[in-house]
């Protein structure tokens, strides 16, 4: 352990950082990751949330509201926040289900599908500087472990105790 990851006595590096609560270590990694692979992204006029909801539009093939909410980890309130300036760019539009006219379902203009695509490129890019960075087993790794924090099954496993 370097000098400069020893803890105090407060469970704080050298720098004050906190380092007893998960919660707080995976938003302020988040934080800092997210302004990276932004600063990857270039001068796109793109938040690096707008990229990722883009992408998982274009995954999931015009997915209903809720689905991509789901898909997010993302309330509804949220989604329709972070889809606002998208629809009024002409880069996202709401359609009606064809099977049933109360869902909206989320599509991709020919735009941002053309955009979507072009990013992926600097997106590729700063995941391979991220895979280097870290080691490609240990980001590998990373992944399931923080997609197991976003599953229902881990949902349940965290509130397991609060039931009994």
């Amino acid at each position: 352990m370097t000098d400069k990851n020893k803890q105090d006595k407060q469970g704080q590096n050298e720098d004050g950082v906190w380092l007893h609560c998960s919660n707080t270590a995976v938003r302020r990694a988040s934080r800092h990751l997210g302004q990276l692979y932004e600063d990857a992204m270039g001068d796109t006029g793109l938040k690096g949330t707008q990229f990722s909801l883009l992408s998982q539009i274009a995954r999931s093939n015009e997915p209903t509201l809720k689905n991509l909410a789901d898909a997010m980890v993302m309330d509804l309130s949220a989604l329709g926040h972070t889809l606002k300036p998208l629809i009024r760019d002409g880069l996202v539009e709401l359609v009606p289900d064809a099977q049933d006219r109360r869902a909206k379902r989320v599509r991709l203009t020919d735009a941002a599908a053309a955009m979507q695509r072009n990013l992926t490129a600097r997106w590729q890019v700063a995941q391979d500087r991220f895979d280097k960075a870290l080691g490609k087993e240990k980001s590998e790794e990373l992944r399931r472990v923080l997609a197991f924090i976003s599953s229902n099954e881990f949902t349940k496993a965290f509130k397991r105790d609060e039931e009994a």
